[in-house]
């Protein structure tokens, strides 16, 4: 290879890697600023609000068009966002997102299409912009899309379910990689572990064993997606996953029933196809299950009704474009459509009666659908795909409603025994979301594919707003538990936190936690207090019971902090106590600037990026920041360099303390930052080396203080 070939490859590795370890390190989003010839480029983090720029993003289905009758399509759509070449400066609110009314993110179907009469295809949508595909990310940093927070406070689910329901996902083929996946994704999102070994997950065939059907790479993706999504909406609920031996209805029908006879009172069906002369006999064969929530997507083609979601027994769940926005509820809904032949689907099946609580006049038969839920690949949902995948990626399509409204479903209770929870909706109307504006396609009676007040084909009779639209009329109490959301406290300083949760039986509720910070209690009033002990990351449950013994759960993080400056910044203890570290990190004698040892980031030898990162109090009386450093960077700064950034979490601002140097053998350095005492900081030091044999870099830290 030439010298300017060299140069070139090394500028694009070396503006691929910027910030890798940084990114592994901070917590915090960085707000870019222009870019220039020179700038180094920063890690882009993406907010859980989607924003729609119509040069960055692009997105795909997951599954194609179903054409001919018998066939099921699944509904779900995937994305991805460019990343920023500029260094950090400030860290960026939450963006506000204002609706758009171009579509601007490619996308494909994550399924191959429905070509024979009783096929289904998934209504799965991937999104194909760069943004959106990350792939592996470090647990420091928020993959694009929306995550379970973005969705739960849209929905304003407040409880977190409750083991003792379980939430059944039907599927074609096999993901071999779902239960490691789904772990990703909830130790992501910092949700309660969910697998075999503790008994909250199962995957079986659809028979209920463990003869797996083939793996097929588009329907991993639906599996992927409807896991992740039932976990957003209720994340202590158990999942059974049961894997369709092809993507036939006469054999995802069967993995219905065997959901069922397993004991799951809620299942998530996420594809469709055309209806036939056989779907009123399928509908009898494989649906009919009072007493069990069964949810459909109702298509991503646009108008017109697709089975499952024409069935009398099942919960039709449209699609919407979900965007955050400044008001009393901070959420706004739309019909969600991309073009004429892509979008929710909605209309009158051909050959399903009209339940009994359906008394729309449009359709003389069933008419399509219920509810609704975000679908938009635009304003899409993070999920992580592994198999033949490159792990985080952002789906829509209606895929992604299905198994939220199962998942809402279960939040809200054990359906009564003999009930089609399907009118459940309709009998709770005022506990919706109601979306009126957008349209699908063209029809007569309007209503049937352009949304306004009330019920339209579309949205139903809108989007989940708390649990009360889906639980049982009469059949107990509903109690919900309003999460505080993220808490943070000092070591040593008392605490103090009324949780507060309300019952639809009006009783009085007595509250109990796990997993709360030593030091901290819960009184039965819901009243957490105490003086923390012990520096920390906690996740803690608190649940409210009844005088029925109905219970309602919420699950939160409460972190401990340094009640001083920080910890070991001279590295005296001989080891990396306080700080966390990433690549090659040690603490050696040749590293000191005084003392007996100091940090050593990167390696004589070839290394890639390392870092250390301490988050600490800032004490009263202290003003300044300060640390020594010595780089040795036989190369230029292009391609290696050290680096350091301070983060104030208080103010929300970024400052790049050192900027980005390479010198042969620098020498000690002094850099001093200003800082405000009683604010919390996360100091991030950085070696990046490109791995080039003939130049390893690295730099010496030491005496790091806060005076």
């Amino acid at each position: 290879m030439d010298n300017e070939s060299r140069c070139e490859l090394r500028n694009l590795s070396a503006r691929a890697v910027r910030m890798t370890a940084i990114a592994l390190l901070t917590v915090t989003a960085y707000a870019p600023s222009p870019a220039s010839a020179d700038a180094h480029p920063a890690k882009a983090v993406h907010s859980n609000a989607v924003t729609r720029n119509q040069n960055a993003h692009t997105n795909k289905r997951l599954c194609p068009q179903p054409s001919p009758a018998g066939q099921m399509a699944c509904h779900a759509i995937v994305a991805s966002v460019p990343v920023p070449p500029t260094a950090p400066t400030a860290m960026a609110p939450p963006p506000i997102v204002v609706p758009q009314t171009a579509h601007s993110y490619p996308h494909k179907r994550v399924c191959s299409r429905a070509v024979r009469r009783g096929q289904m295809a998934c209504h799965a949508l991937v999104r194909t912009d760069p943004a959106a595909l990350p792939g592996a990310i470090s647990r420091f940093d928020t993959p694009p899309g929306y995550g379970p927070d973005d969705l739960r406070s849209a929905y304003n689910l407040t409880a977190t379910g409750s083991s003792s329901e379980t939430v059944a996902v039907v599927d074609a083929y096999d993901d071999p990689n779902a239960e490691s996946d789904l772990a990703t994704y909830r130790a992501q999102y910092q949700l309660p572990a969910c697998t075999t070994a503790n008994g909250c997950f199962k995957k079986v065939d659809e028979r209920g064993g463990s003869a797996y059907p083939v793996p097929d790479p588009g329907w991993a993706g639906e599996i992927s997606l409807d896991l992740d999504m039932v976990s957003a909406a209720c994340p202590d609920c158990h999942i059974l996953l049961v894997e369709a031996s092809s993507d036939n209805l006469s054999d995802l029908g069967p993995a219905v029933n065997e959901a069922v006879a397993l004991g799951a009172k809620f299942v998530s069906n996420s594809y469709g196809g055309p209806e036939d002369a056989n779907s009123a006999i399928a509908d009898a064969a494989y649906f009919n299950h009072p007493g069990v929530a069964i949810t459909a997507s109702s298509g991503d083609s646009g108008y017109g009704a697709e089975y499952p979601a024409t069935s009398q027994y099942v919960t039709a769940v449209g699609g919407t474009s979900l965007i955050s926005v400044p008001n009393a509820r901070g959420w706004t809904e739309s019909v969600w459509s991309t073009s004429s032949t892509e979008g929710t689907a909605s209309g009158c099946s051909t050959v399903i009666p009209k339940p009994a609580w359906q008394t729309d006049t449009g359709c003389s038969k069933r008419t399509v659908g219920d509810v609704a839920a975000d679908a938009d690949p635009d304003t899409g949902v993070a999920v992580y795909d592994s198999y033949q995948a490159p792990g985080w990626s952002v789906y829509g399509g209606t895929s992604v409603a299905a198994p939220l409204i199962a998942g809402v479903y279960a939040l809200a209770g054990t359906p009564g025994r003999s009930d089609y929870p399907a009118r459940y909706p309709y009998q709770h109307t005022h506990a919706l979301w109601d979306v009126t504006s957008g349209s699908n396609g063209t029809c007569s009676p309007t209503y049937l594919c352009t949304a306004g007040p009330g019920y339209d084909g579309p949205t139903g009779w809108g989007a989940p707003n708390g649990v009360s639209a889906f639980a049982a009329s009469g059949t107990g109490n509903v109690v919900t538990v309003v999460s505080p959301g993220p808490q943070s406290g000092v070591i040593g300083t008392p605490a103090s936190l009324q949780i507060h949760a309300s019952d639809t039986g009006s009783s009085t509720l007595a509250f109990s936690a796990t997993g709360l910070p030593p030091g901290l209690s819960i009184a039965a009033t819901g009243l957490i207090s105490g003086t923390p002990t012990t520096l920390g990351t906690y996740s803690v449950t608190v649940t409210a019971t009844d005088s029925t013994g109905a219970t309602g759960t919420t699950t939160f993080g409460w972190s401990i902090l340094a009640s001083t400056s920080l910890v070991n910044g001279g590295f005296e203890s001989g080891d990396t106590r306080g700080w966390a570290v990433a690549g090659v990190a040690q603490v050696n004698r040749a590293a000191r600037h005084s003392g007996v040892f100091g940090l050593q980031l990167g390696s004589p030898q070839p290394s890639s990026d390392s870092a250390a990162r301490q988050t600490f109090t800032a004490a009263s009386g202290s003003s300044v920041l300060s640390f020594y450093y010595d780089v040795t960077c036989p190369d230029s700064v292009a391609f290696d360099w050290t680096e350091a950034t301070l983060t104030d979490t208080t103010t929300r601002m970024t400052t790049t303390v050192l900027p980005p140097t390479c010198a042969q053998n620098s020498g000690w350095t002094k850099v001093s930052t200003p800082v405000i005492a009683g604010h919390q900081y996360t100091l991030v030091l950085f070696n990046h080396d490109d791995a080039f044999p003939t130049d390893p870099t690295y730099t010496y830290f030491d005496d790091v203080t806060v005076a």
